[in-house]
């Protein structure tokens, strides 16, 4: 009897925990269909939690949260003014010049592919490198080609996100007037013999993903302007493009370092055409990674949340695919939280009874 009893206990686990990876298979399907309105929930959510540590602090002082968030809004509105009007004409003129670069640019691959054909000696397996050749520089030009479209379909993706940017203040100001009233309620939803259990896993997984989410925003922050700082010594075309995704780069675990790179040699060889500025960009990169990797991560993430390398890049490619740039940022936080309430569960804390 016992152990049969026993056996439905085990059949009663494997069954939650295939309902639970059926429910976040449901989520990420949601997720997929929804993706503009989770989207501008998400930044919302990101850009709450960034700023409630503020209200937290002023209410310790004994300020009302709904003063601290008045102050709040009024120190943001007079900073993105400031942003509005240095940094976003900068940037849309870098971003001009970079369309107007690129017809350039594809032609100048198309050349130097050219070349390289009539420099290959007459040897055994040239016609096939030449082959290669060709349809390299058959897709530069057809690339040449929609270079057009693609910038307008770029913008054209900025100006439906200007809606999120219009929406988001007002539901991070809702979210974080609200904040208490919404814990209390989701509280009191809980069961009385496991509220006191449930609510100290969400602590430890809100101060995984709160710390996460604060300290990569810094790191991407630092990133970005090291590098911008460093292409603009160098002499390097589009800096601030190049710095600014370098930032986002940042993001991405293992290969963002590599991709960061990218696009900075690009400009540096166009321009230059040397070796001696393909190093001294890659040394300059290598510097500010050796930074970023051995003093600023080890000063902003006090804990790490130590995940396994094959669960953290197939958790970044499914989410990536599902929510895109969201899906990417919130890849670690989602996997340190699922890793934490599974350690809870293996070591038998929801069993307990009260």
């Amino acid at each position: 009897m016992t152990h049969t009893h026993h056996t439905l206990i085990q059949r009663n686990d494997y069954g939650r925990f295939i309902a639970t990876i059926l429910f976040f298979c449901m989520l990420a399907a949601a997720g997929y269909a929804l993706q503009r309105t989770i989207s501008c929930f998400l930044l919302s959510w990101v850009i709450a939690y960034l700023l409630d540590p503020i209200l937290v602090y002023t209410e310790k002082r004994g300020v009302r949260r709904v003063y601290s968030l008045g102050l709040l809004y009024i120190v943001l509105g007079v900073l993105t003014v400031f942003f509005l009007t240095f940094i976003v004409p900068a940037v849309t003129i870098s971003w001009d010049s970079l369309i107007l670069d690129i017809p350039t640019y594809i032609l100048k691959l198309k050349q130097v592919a050219t070349e390289w054909k009539d420099s290959l000696p007459d040897r055994y397996g040239s016609d096939e490198i030449q082959w290669l050749i060709d349809k390299a520089s058959g897709n530069i030009a057809t690339a040449s080609e929609k270079a057009g479209s693609w910038a307008y379909y770029f913008g054209t993706s900025i100006f439906f996100n200007l809606f999120n940017i219009v929406l988001s203040p007002i539901l991070v100001f809702f979210m974080l007037y609200y904040k208490h009233s919404v814990i209390e309620t989701l509280i009191s939803w809980l069961p009385d013999g496991r509220r006191d259990q449930i609510v100290d896993i969400s602590n430890e997984v809100n101060n995984s993903i709160g710390g996460y989410l604060r300290g990569q925003v810094v790191v991407s922050i630092i990133v970005a302007l090291l590098s911008t700082i460093a292409l603009f010594a160098l002499g390097i075309p589009h800096p601030i493009l190049s710095g600014t995704f370098a930032g986002f780069a940042s993001i991405l675990p293992f290969i963002g370092v590599i991709i960061a790179t990218l696009p900075a040699l690009f400009f540096a060889w166009f321009k230059f055409q040397s070796a001696a500025i393909i190093i001294q960009t890659t040394f300059a990169f290598a510097i500010i990674y050796f930074v970023e990797g051995y003093v600023i991560k080890p000063l902003i993430f006090k804990e790490s949340m130590n995940l396994n390398p094959l669960v953290t890049i197939i958790m970044v490619m499914a989410l990536g695919e599902t929510l895109g740039f969201w899906g990417i940022l919130l890849a670690l936080p989602i996997a340190s939280a699922i890793k934490i309430t599974w350690g809870h569960f293996v070591r038998g804390d929801f069993k307990q009874r009260y």
